[in-house]
């Protein structure tokens, strides 16, 4: 049998959005500090940090041994990239900041991409990455609404995929979660899904979507130096928006929608 799915109470999903906005307040700010020359320690620095004066404490933090408090995964590192200070940014890069705080008992985890000095230093095929994956990103969270199930996420996110006439690679192995008291719960969201399939949504439930796409194949390779880093296997760029959503009564509510109204 799988694992049970927890569905949230109303004050367990009011302290739950408190969460989700103090992740959301700070992927806000590391958009004001990113800049080329900077290394990814320093956006680890600042996301502790700030982690910390919100009241809360940076999840991914000694989780299963991984050694940062943010995943920063540049250009070709599909997900869990480690910080450290001789990965430099540069003009033209694009990076996921992929941010999951701990407060009140509970994980609020979204993602985000950035253009390091700005759209206008990155190249047209980046910049359209980019905003395909936001697009399917929220493909997939319209699909989110009671009585339909977790497979027609990932069907509409591939639909979608397959309406841009690109071959994208949509990744695998690597997927969207419940999300709750615990950093990783169930279900777990596929992003290439068949539509029909899956757990039936109900209202409580929360989880995160997180397409994760390739401008080349979907294939990905995990480093054998730290066993976390995660890269296209033919060193492609790949894209990466995450959200956690809330099944509601009537629908969705992206529990880590920015308070600038940004994402």
């Amino acid at each position: 049998m799988g694992e049970k799915i927890t569905i949230k109470t109303a004050e367990e999903i009011a302290l739950m959005r408190e969460t989700c906005q103090v992740t959301a307040t700070i992927l806000d700010e590391v958009g004001e500090i990113i800049r080329p020359g900077m290394n990814t320690e320093e956006i680890n620095s600042f996301v502790h940090r700030r982690t910390l004066e919100h009241g809360a404490i940076p999840s991914p933090l000694n989780y299963k041994g991984y050694p940062k408090s943010v995943c920063v995964s540049p250009n070709d590192v599909v997900c869990h990239g480690i910080p450290a200070p001789y990965i430099l940014l540069m003009p033209g890069d694009i990076v996921n900041v992929d941010v999951t705080c701990y407060k009140n008992g509970f994980h609020g985890d979204s993602s985000r991409m950035y253009f390091v000095g700005g759209e206008e230093a990155c190249s047209p095929e980046a910049i359209q990455l980019v905003k395909v994956t936001r697009e399917a990103l929220f493909a997939g969270i319209r699909q989110v609404k009671p009585g339909n199930r977790i497979g027609d996420i990932g069907g509409a996110i591939q639909d979608y995929i397959k309406t841009t006439g690109r071959n994208y690679g949509i990744v695998r192995e690597y997927t969207g979660h419940g999300l709750g008291r615990e950093f990783h719960e169930a279900p777990q969201v596929i992003h290439t899904a068949r539509r029909g399939s899956g757990d039936i949504m109900r209202p409580g439930m929360t989880f995160t979507i997180e397409p994760m796409i390739n401008l080349g194949t979907a294939r990905t390779s995990l480093s054998k130096v730290d066993g976390w880093t995660v890269r296209t296997a033919d060193g492609a760029l790949s894209a990466q928006w995450e959200h956690t959503v809330l099944v509601t009564e009537t629908g969705v509510d992206i529990m880590t929608t920015s308070p600038k109204g940004v994402f």
